[in-house]
């Protein structure tokens, strides 16, 4: 097969992504693989700061698609309310501080497989969001989470 056989992949969501994405919601683009591309695996708009309220949704989520996560790494300074471990799925989840800002967490399955999704403030304005979340997902994304923020005026970009 020659690459003129292939159809070019969509770069963009479908329209209607973006009318369901709301605070709350999670965009994902997660390639299971090896050879991921792009530096964001997906994007989340949490609806507060409060990390003990957030993240059981965003984990049970993410569970049913990559299947147990055994880490999620967050900015402890950025955060509210930020437990130790959460339940999964009768699954301990085990939360650890890294120091990457409040615009970006971790997401380990296994030992090794780690996920990067961009964190959309929770007071972002509804149309910067969505222009957020659908940057970070593009498979041909090269923009750091705080660059995405930035660019697309979700946020300040910058943690505490």
């Amino acid at each position: 097969m020659t690459s003129s056989d292939t159809s070019p992949v969509p770069r963009r969501l479908p329209g209607g992504v973006h009318e369901a994405v709301r605070p709350g919601c999670a965009l994902l683009r997660l390639e299971t693989i090896p050879s991921r591309e792009g530096v964001l695996d997906g994007a989340w708009w949490p609806r507060s700061r409060d990390m003990g309220a957030e993240l059981p949704a965003l984990l049970s989520a993410l569970v049913a698609h990559l299947g147990p996560v055994t880490r999620v790494g967050l900015d402890t300074t950025a955060w509210e309310d930020l437990p130790t471990r959460i339940v999964v799925d009768d699954r301990v989840v085990h939360i650890d501080s890294f120091p990457v800002g409040d615009d970006t967490v971790l997401i380990t399955r296994g030992d090794r497989d780690i996920f990067s999704l961009l964190v959309v403030p929770p007071d972002a304005a509804p149309d910067a969001a969505r222009a957020a979340m659908a940057q970070a997902v593009r498979a041909d994304n090269i923009s750091q989470a705080e660059q995405i923020l930035i660019d697309t005026g979700s946020g300040r970009g910058t943690s505490g």
